[in-house]
């Protein structure tokens, strides 16, 4: 079990350590874009952490206070999938189960009604681009099932539904491993982030994308994706990618693409390391 000032520190700290990659079409520190700045996420990071971390606070309670500290803050929507893969995380931690996953398990399944109203207020506050009526449970309803029930029923349609539904088995899996494989391999681990994005981005069409742009949009980044996690990968100093990282983070932003879901997978894949490992340098 972490104390309470250690996981908010931990939460902030995955937000700004996410920001420092050269994501593609995503907010970082080499370039701003679609309205919001660098300033903009640190911001939410700051005014989300004290919400979802408030002890004996209820996970629906802390996802949407959090949603609304963050809208407070910034006066838009810079965060939404963050706190919803970070809300169980975080309350997974300060149980005193050493092991992560199955306590993230246990806050998954124990999520009740009252959960899902507030997920679904926080959702409608939040006002994401492209979101449509769903033919069950919607959000823009009232609720009437579990948030694990009404997850799973998005989770085709959605990265961040489907990790609720499978125990959030692509950051502690694939996506984490990239992370973890980075860090041990390159000798500066900023460049870490960056392959967890590439490794979202590549293996499955990017949510945001798909709810904004459609599928073809989504499906032609996730092909352009491969390429580029491969050149990156193939590199001993990633380093010497980035004019193309950037060209290519150029080319999305003009046509207005922007793999949002990937990079909030992203920070929940550093989150969930930091939970594990601390601050440490190297993965234990």
């Amino acid at each position: 079990m972490m104390q309470q000032a250690a996981i908010q520190a931990a939460f902030v700290a995955a937000c700004t350590e996410e920001l420092a990659a050269p994501k593609p079409g995503n907010v970082h520190v080499h370039a701003d874009g679609h309205g919001m700045t660098v300033a903009d996420f640190v911001r939410s990071a700051q005014a989300a952490a004290p919400e979802l971390c408030r002890h004996g606070a209820a996970l629906g309670e802390r996802i949407l206070s959090a949603v609304v500290a963050t809208r407070t803050a910034v006066g838009q929507n810079t965060n939404l999938g963050i706190v919803l893969l970070a809300a169980p995380l975080v309350m997974a931690a300060e149980r005193p189960d050493r092991d992560l996953h199955a306590a993230l398990r246990r806050v998954l399944d124990e999520a009740n009604l009252a959960d899902t109203e507030a997920a679904f207020r926080a959702i409608r506050h939040a006002a994401p681009t492209g979101l449509r009526h769903a033919p069950r449970h919607d959000v823009h309803g009232p609720a009437d099932v579990t948030l694990a029930a009404a997850m799973a029923a998005a989770a085709d349609r959605d990265s961040i539904a489907r990790q609720w539904a499978t125990g959030f088995a692509d950051i502690l899996g694939p996506g984490m491993q990239a992370y973890l494989d980075a860090r041990a391999r390159w000798p500066d681990p900023a460049w870490a982030p960056l392959a967890a994005y590439l490794w979202f981005l590549a293996a499955f069409p990017d949510s945001h994308i798909l709810r904004k742009h459609g599928p073809a949009a989504a499906e032609r980044t996730r092909q352009d994706a491969v390429p580029v996690r491969q050149r990156v990968l193939a590199e001993p100093d990633p380093s010497v990618t980035l004019p193309e990282l950037l060209e290519w983070d150029r080319d999305l932003k003009a046509r207005g693409i922007n793999p949002g879901t990937s990079a909030d997978l992203t920070v929940a894949t550093i989150l969930a390391y930091r939970l594990r490992h601390g601050d440490e340098q190297r993965p234990e």
